[in-house]
């Protein structure tokens, strides 16, 4: 099986503990991969990597510190497996928990030969996904590509090669990491869903905080930026549009 690599702020500790326990449960050895404390960076540090110019023109929201960290963090895991032996990998956030599909879903896309994706997302909020050539993974689990790929990167599994590609092209940075992966069209990347999911959303306490309360604490109301947001989302609609009519797009 390709290893598994586990994001973690050396804080929080629980969530490792966690971890620990699911994947101890399923037979599936990991590593930890240093989480990115972007609350610590300084401001040459996001200066950097984080591109805010480009983000006031293009982005949907200025990134906080812990986006910008939790990007970084994503890089370092993506390092992990381009530098690798093996011909994939997969990337966890410490605050996912699993079904009992986990392992046999890991092993089946380790094993998997068709060679029809470079991105798998084992997770998805969405409870009505429209897949385009879907295809049996294991007797009661599908895989294929999303019409809209889902927000959130919990878990998700990734190619050598496709891992080298997002490494080099990361930095500098002006969306939010998980944001950044919906833009098929930019990555190049093939990016498959597994259903269904067997990463499930775990335990959101943490001693460092959450992106998501970052965010809620400095989002700034009022109706400027909700016209902003609201042209943002509907340029990426029109863009995915185009991309998928490109594609052939079909169920």
């Amino acid at each position: 099986m390709w290893p598994s690599y586990v994001i973690n702020l050396a804080d929080n500790t629980a969530r490792l503990d966690a971890v620990t326990k699911i994947m101890t449960a399923q037979d599936i050895a990991f590593e930890r991969v240093e989480g990115v404390n972007g609350w610590a960076l300084t401001e040459a540090e996001i200066a950097r990597t984080y591109d805010a110019k480009r983000n006031a023109k293009e982005g949907r929201h200025p990134l906080v510190p812990a986006e910008i960290g939790c990007y970084l963090s994503h890089i370092a895991a993506w390092q992990r497996i381009a530098e690798g032996d093996a011909a994939g990998g997969f990337i966890f956030e410490d605050d996912f928990d699993a079904t009992a599909q986990l392992g046999p879903v890991l092993r089946a896309l380790s094993a998997d030969t068709a060679g029809d994706w470079d991105m798998t997302k084992l997770f998805t909020l969405d409870t009505d996904v429209e897949l385009c050539n879907a295809r049996p993974l294991l007797d009661d689990v599908q895989i294929g590509t999303p019409y809209r790929v889902p927000t959130c990167l919990i878990g998700y599994a990734l190619t050598k090669s496709a891992a080298a590609r997002l490494v080099a092209q990361a930095l500098p940075f002006f969306r939010p990491v998980d944001e950044d992966q919906k833009f098929v069209w930019e990555t190049g990347l093939r990016v498959s869903l597994v259903l269904p999911s067997p990463v499930v959303l775990g335990d959101q306490q943490t001693v460092t905080g959450t992106v998501g309360r970052a965010r809620r604490t400095a989002r700034r109301g009022g109706f400027v930026q909700f016209l902003h947001r609201a042209r943002y989302a509907l340029r990426y609609r029109l863009a995915l549009a185009r991309h998928r009519r490109r594609e052939g797009w079909r169920t």
